[in-house]
């Protein structure tokens, strides 16, 4: 009796340009130790120029070329059927001009973003009746409560998005990373049904 093989494809994966993508650069394959490592070596497909920065490699061609070596095989495949092929092309220094007006632009708008906040909804003056309930006297400047609120909104987003500079301070994801996580997943879910490159070129053959 043929045993069967398994595999699983990856979510997505990144590669530098012109390389050989084989099956178990896409995918984990478990299984007869023999069979097992021929197919995981079977080159699927060579990154070209017009390729781009986007393959995606589907399931159902690994299958076909699988049967078309072993047609007694007997196969099966877990978890996605796609697995989306990132391009890298070697990445450039930044440029330390570029990187440092991005920063000052950012800061900016942060400043100006918590600015309006705080004007939007009278924050100077909530903190002054907080000041003239708790001490019965009228102050144009309660520092006192003003400055720990100030560092304790800086403490706040430092915790909130769990980063000072690059040392992290606890494994969970911060909410940005989260939220560039879904947008990938997303991104990947698209070019997988609507980008299938490797499978039309199979079906132009």
């Amino acid at each position: 009796m043929t045993k069967p093989l398994y595999i699983r494809m990856k979510q997505s994966i990144r590669i530098p340009p012109k390389q050989m993508i084989r099956v178990h650069d896409v995918a984990r394959v478990t299984g007869e130790n023999r069979k097992k490592q021929m197919v995981e070596h079977m080159i699927l497909h060579t990154v070209k120029p017009e390729d781009r920065n986007i393959i995606v490699v589907d399931s159902f061609s690994i299958i076909e070329r699988i049967l078309n070596r072993f047609p007694d095989s007997e196969i099966e495949i877990l978890g996605p059927n796609q697995c989306v092929v990132h391009v890298e092309n070697q990445k450039r220094k930044p440029n330390v001009f570029l990187v440092s007006f991005i920063w000052l632009l950012l800061f900016v708008g942060a400043a100006m973003a918590i600015m309006n906040f705080h004007y939007d909804v009278s924050m100077e003056m909530v903190q002054q009746k907080l000041h003239f309930m708790l001490t019965g006297e009228e102050e144009e400047y309660p520092l006192w409560i003003q400055v720990p609120y100030s560092i304790g909104l800086g403490v706040g987003m430092i915790l909130f998005f769990n980063h000072w500079f690059q040392k992290r301070f606890n494994e969970e994801p911060n909410p940005m990373e989260v939220e560039v996580f879904k947008y990938q997943e997303d991104i990947d879910h698209y070019v997988a049904i609507h980008e299938n490159k490797v499978e039309q070129q199979d079906e132009n053959r």
